[in-house]
């Protein structure tokens, strides 16, 4: 049995062998033999030319090594591929078995789409792949490619470039670890640290993962991607970005750093638009405004920021709250100008400084335009403030008016002036024992608060009324609380986290998911696709190492 193996075994090896075509020389001026200096070999010497299974080989002096089916040539060396490639070199060794060659000096190859050039190349003809080692430089139509290892793949025009890896053209220039080049198509496959630099304004554009059109500017990534603008830097798990049109859109965990206005816009669906000086985001959307010491978060089903860096507009809809340590407040929607540095609340709005929660028709929060910190607050009509006695359940101070207007300094909200049908009413307590000894319910045209500590330390009075001051018992039930009263304590945000909590009837309210859009749908097809072809690559590097 193990002879009839054997037997098999060779009778294979023999077909095989036999199906191999030798090497057959088509021209030569001269040749000889020298079996002391080349053993086997014939020297071929003068416009040798060789062909073997649809390719020739072209040089000046040559050795053939018959019975290995070997060819080794020297000086101006051409080997072409039917009309597929030329390549030119100074040296080639060809081996008819395997059909590989190797070219070094000057080595030169071009095809219909492209020309390469470089040191060292390796042709596996069975495969039709090329590769190199050493560098290597492409160029075609568009692009000029350069990296230091690389497989180009005949079939399919595809350049798999590794290590320090550029494309430039006139309009940008690429820098990436490991990329994949269609030269038929110019599409740029990204699987490693990548950067794409607009040579015109410097947009920058970083990933680890997508692909990059060269041709129409159109971008598509999906790990760690950064949008790098002129006064914006866009970063998502996501990102389409179309340069000409100069639009984008980001999906998961988004984070929009507005460099000049020194705010961050988070969510995780945006788009914006360049030419428009718009950006537009949904799903979990918070708008932060830096400051110093602490950040105000502000957030809402939809954030909508427009105008130039110096004109910025931010409007914030739906379901709207705003945390800040000291400051929190809630609302239907949010109008900010950076231009002026007013923020206006509009419908149900409603404020919580400290131990105060404060409510009005509106609400309007005016900072400073040069360090971003709050200056002044204005409540508007039917204006009310109230305090929660701390040590009793159903105890409330209160103040209320027409409009009240308030001082914040160092983000802290120091003075506050009742204007207009001024009512207070206040509980008054022991310094040491904290006992209550007496209710205080004052009318004026005017009440002026110097607060310390978020409480009221200093009450001043303006064209004095009437007023009176009751022990508690005395104090009369039915006007413990002013016309108007709503305690809305259970609303307030206590940590940042709480602006994404839904009330019952927010939660009726929430917003449908944007449809994506058909350019990005078709991205994310595309790249899907090459992914697919990506795997063959890898087997084939996989088996020729």
């Amino acid at each position: 049995m193990k002879r009839l193996f054997i037997l098999f075994f060779l009778l294979g090896s023999i077909g095989v062998f036999s199906q191999t075509k030798k090497i057959r020389v088509l021209s030569s001026e001269y040749s000889e033999a020298d079996e002391k200096k080349y053993p086997g070999a014939t020297i071929l010497i003068g416009n040798v030319k060789i062909a073997h299974e649809g390719a020739t080989l072209d040089c000046k002096q040559a050795l053939l090594y018959k019975k290995e089916n070997l060819f080794k040539a020297l000086g101006e060396v051409v080997i072409e591929q039917g009309d597929s490639i030329i390549q030119y070199s100074d040296f080639a060794i060809y081996n008819g078995n395997t059909k590989k060659a190797t070219s070094w000096g000057h080595v030169e190859i071009n095809d219909k789409e492209m020309k390469m050039s470089t040191d060292t190349l390796y042709f596996d003809r069975n495969e039709q792949v090329l590769y190199y080692q050493s560098g290597a430089t492409i160029t075609d139509k568009k692009n000029t490619l350069k990296s230091t290892e690389g497989t180009y793949f005949l079939k399919e025009k595809k350049f798999s470039a590794k290590s320090k890896v550029t494309v430039v053209n006139p309009d940008n220039f690429l820098e990436s670890d490991h990329l994949d080049y269609y030269t038929n198509t110019s599409l740029a496959y990204l699987y490693g640290p990548s950067t794409i630099t607009n040579l015109k304004d410097s947009t920058k554009i970083y990933s680890e993962r997508g692909f990059y059109d060269t041709n129409t500017e159109v971008s598509y990534f999906v790990k760690r991607a950064k949008l790098f603008l002129k006064d914006r830097t866009v970063e998502a798990d996501s990102l389409y970005y179309d340069k000409r049109k100069g639009f984008a859109s980001a999906t998961n965990r988004i984070k929009v750093i507005d460099t000049i206005q020194n705010m961050v816009t988070k969510g995780n669906y945006a788009e914006l638009f360049e030419q428009k000086d718009s950006l537009f985001i949904i799903d979990r959307a918070v708008a932060i405004s830096i400051h110093e010491k602490d950040s105000m978060y502000v957030h809402g089903d939809k954030i909508l920021v427009t105008g130039k860096p110096e004109e910025r507009i931010v409007r914030i809809f739906n379901n709207v709250k705003i945390f800040k340590s000291d400051l929190q407040g809630k609302c239907d929607s949010i109008h900010t100008s950076q231009v002026t540095g007013l923020t206006r609340m509009f419908k149900n709005p409603i404020l919580w400084s400290g131990k105060s929660q404060i409510t009005g028709d509106s609400i309007q929060l005016l900072s400073d335009k040069e360090t971003n910190k709050l200056d002044s607050l204005r409540v508007l009509r039917n204006a009310f403030m109230i305090q929660k006695d701390s040590l009793a359940e159903d105890d409330y101070n209160q103040i209320k008016g027409r409009n009240i207007y308030g001082k914040f300094i160092d983000n802290e909200l120091k003075t506050m002036l009742v204007k207009g049908n001024a009512e207070s009413l206040y509980h008054n307590r022991n310094d040491d024992t904290q006992k209550l000894e007496t209710i205080t319910k004052e009318i004026a045209s005017d009440i002026e608060f110097t607060l310390e500590n978020n409480e009221i330390a200093q009450t001043k009075y303006f064209k004095k009324s009437e007023g009176k001051t009751f022990p508690p018992s005395e104090f009369p039930q039915n006007e413990k609380k002013f016309k108007g009263f709503i305690w809305r304590g259970d609303e307030q945000p206590l940590v940042m986290e709480d602006i994404f909590k839904k009330d019952a009837s927010e939660a009726q309210n929430t917003p449908t998911p944007k449809k994506e859009n058909k350019a990005v749908t078709k991205a994310k097809e595309q790249l899907s696709e090459e992914q697919k072809k990506k795997n063959v690559l890898e087997e084939y590097n996989f088996k020729r190492e």
